[in-house]
């Protein structure tokens, strides 16, 4: 395939290969820990491909070595932006710019799955909520702390609460299982709260579209749930047809 996406988070580069069509291929993940990639570029990409698509909300140094990673590459780049309107999409920032470009592009995945209203709740570093009602108006949304960064905030200003472990219990009798119930709890909540808000005010239920490198620790409790793990970059590859 002579076109590859690439979604560049806080944590993790997502990439995939995309085809004439817009069907997206194999998702490759790679973390990073801010400042340099935790696995080798060289052995997901191909040796050279047409053009590459990249959204990116990471540290410049680490766009600029993903960048200098393609420019061997491939001998177009586009970088993806959020824009007031595109795709069906309309954003309710005032000024767009200010909406992160996963976001924006996760609305333009979700309008594109042809869905009537939408719930986009991303779960990385961030917690971030959007609705997307169904005419494709973007009704504004919700950023929070993510479970994961809950527990590293809990874990730095009391090392003896541990960032990791523990299950969701409703009442939990272990300090490992309180943390991982509170975390995900207050996560949860918001999510549910965002539901019925929408509820009560469009009159109908929306679809409830789960993505990002966290959603996991909400999906058991989220039955109804739409899995859309590589939703950023559904996005992006509507974004790369007219880019």
């Amino acid at each position: 395939m002579s076109r590859w996406l690439f979604d560049l988070g806080n944590t993790r580069l997502k990439c995939a290969p995309v085809d004439a069509a817009g069907r997206i291929g194999a998702v490759h993940a790679i973390a990073h820990d801010g400042v340099r990639f935790n696995g080798d570029l060289a052995a997901v990409l191909p040796a050279e491909f047409a053009d590459a698509c990249l959204a990116s909300v990471a540290a410049t140094g680490l766009r600029v070595e993903l960048l200098d990673a393609l420019a061997q590459r491939c001998g177009r780049i586009s970088l993806a932006c959020t824009q007031r309107r595109f795709g069906g999409v309309a954003i309710a920032y005032a000024q767009p710019a200010r909406l992160g470009v996963d976001r924006f592009l996760a609305l333009l995945g979700a309008r594109a799955r042809g869905v009537e209203a939408a719930l986009v709740v991303g779960v990385g570093t961030a917690l971030t909520i959007d609705w997307l009602d169904a005419d494709g108006r973007h009704r504004g949304g919700r950023i929070a702390p993510s479970p994961m960064l809950m527990r590293e905030a809990l874990h730095a200003r009391a090392a003896h609460l541990p960032a990791h472990g523990g299950r969701y219990v409703e009442f939990a009798d272990d300090t490992d299982d309180a943390l991982d119930s509170g975390c995900t709890g207050a996560a949860l909540a918001l999510v549910e709260r965002s539901l019925r808000v929408v509820q009560a005010q469009a009159g109908a239920v929306p679809r409830l579209l789960l993505h990002g490198g966290g959603s996991d620790a909400l999906r058991a409790q989220l039955p109804h749930a739409i899995d859309a793990p590589a939703l950023v970059l559904e996005g992006l590859a509507q974004w790369a047809d007219v880019a």
